[in-house]
C-alpha cells in the first residue's frame, strides 16, 4: 500500500558567505519531507513490512525532490542523509522500518551511485519537532568537509499517529571547509569509504 501522505515540504539553504568571506559557488542543501500516516499507530505489529515498503517509495520520491530543488543532475548530487520523527502513537521501530531495509536503493538511483551509507537519525516527537538529518559524501564516507547535517522541521508534524520523513541532499560539503583528510578529488567512490 502506497504512503499516505498529508503534506510535502522542500527547502534549499544556501550559504553565500560564511566568516566575512564569499563562498562562490555558494553550499546549497535541499531537504524533502513527507508526513504520513503511521499504519501501525497505536499497536504493536511483529510485522512491519507495509512501513519498509513505504522506505521504498519514499526514498525514490524525497531524494528526486531534492535533486529537483537543487536543479542540478542526480550525478552532481555529492551529500545525502535521511532521518524521521515518530508521532507518540507509534514506536521508534516505525522509523526504522522505513529508512533502513529500502529506503536507501532508490535514493541512490536519485543521486547517482551512493556508494557510502546513507547517515540516520530518528526519534520520537510531536508538532513542531526538529531533527537534524545527518550527511556525508554519498560515494566515500571519510571526506571530512562533507560533514554535516541540515535541520528538519515542520510545525503541524508528527500528530500521534504520523511520522515525518526527511531525505537530504548537496550539490556541496560545507561552507570552508580545512579540517583535512580525503578530498573530493581523490575518491574512488568503490568501498563507500574511500
Amino acid at each position: 500500500m502506497p504512503a499516505n501522505i498529508r503534506k510535502l515540504v522542500v527547502q534549499v539553504d544556501e550559504t553565500r558567505i560564511e566568516m566575512g568571506k564569499a563562498i562562490e559557488p555558494p553550499t546549497r542543501r535541499a531537504v524533502a519531507i513527507a508526513v504520513i500516516d503511521n499504519p501501525y499507530a497505536g499497536r504493536y505489529s511483529e510485522n512491519l513490512d507495509e512501513l519498509i515498503a513505504i522506505g521504498e517509495e519514499l526514498g525514490a520520491l524525497l531524494g528526486q525532490k531534492c535533486v529537483a530543488a537543487l536543479g542540478i543532475a542526480p550525478g552532481a548530487a555529492q551529500s545525502y542523509g535521511k532521518a524521521a520523527i515518530v508521532g507518540e502513537a507509534g514506536e521508534l521501530e516505525h522509523a526504522a522500518a522505513i529508512l533502513h531495509p529500502k529506503l536507501g536503493a532508490p535514493l541512490r538511483a536519485a543521486v547517482e551511485k551512493g556508494a557510502a551509507l546513507v547517515p540516520s537519525s530518528k526519534k520520537r516527537g510531536t508538532l513542531g519537532t526538529a531533527i537534524d538529518v545527518p550527511l556525508g559524501h554519498k560515494d566515500a564516507a571519510f571526506v571530512r568537509s562533507h560533514f554535516d547535517a541540515v535541520e528538519a522541521r515542520v510545525s503541524d508534524a508528527p500528530r500521534a499517529n504520523e511520522i515525518v520523513v526527511a531525505v537530504a541532499v548537496t550539490d556541496s560539503g560545507r561552507p570552508l571547509p580545512r579540517i583535512g583528510g580525503l578530498q573530493v578529488s581523490e575518491i574512488k567512490g568503490q568501498d563507500g569509504l574511500r
